[in-house]
């Protein structure tokens, strides 16, 4: 997925937007936790963002992001993963409805586009394609 929201695209950076994937949280290993920061987002309303993003304090790399709404699944940071990853064969792009006018957006079957959130979870779009590995 690829998030055009403003806090992602202000807090990770790159091409104006985040690359998110989904993984088991029980499956998340940290070392050096002391160098860890958490940074939750003021919204428009004034109310805090559920969603708690990770960041290395020593260079602000972004890492990963969690939800208590869903206290199962990790959301990495598809940039911080050192190990490799497959390439998807097809992207949905989210908040739409935020992202800069100098971001070109794909469009196509293989490219669905959502103004806010997408109709479907991460989760499900995962095995929806045969994606989803159960750990």
């Amino acid at each position: 997925m690829q998030c055009h929201c403003s806090i992602y695209r202000k807090t990770a950076g790159g091409r104006g937007y985040a690359i998110n994937v989904m993984a088991d949280a029980s499956s998340l290993e940290v070392t050096g936790t002391e160098a860890l920061r958490v940074y939750q987002a003021r919204l428009e309303d004034g109310s805090i963002s559920a969603s708690k993003r990770h960041f290395w304090s020593a260079c602000a790399s972004y890492l990963w992001a969690a939800d208590g709404h869903w206290p199962d699944w990790i959301y990495p940071f598809a940039p911080s993963i050192d190990t490799a990853l497959p390439k998807p064969p097809a992207r949905e792009h989210a908040f739409l409805d935020a992202a800069p006018p100098w971001i070109t957006i794909a469009e196509g079957a293989d490219d669905p586009n959502f103004g806010t959130y997408p109709t479907q979870s991460i989760e499900d779009w995962h095995r929806g394609r045969s994606f989803y590995l159960d750990s």
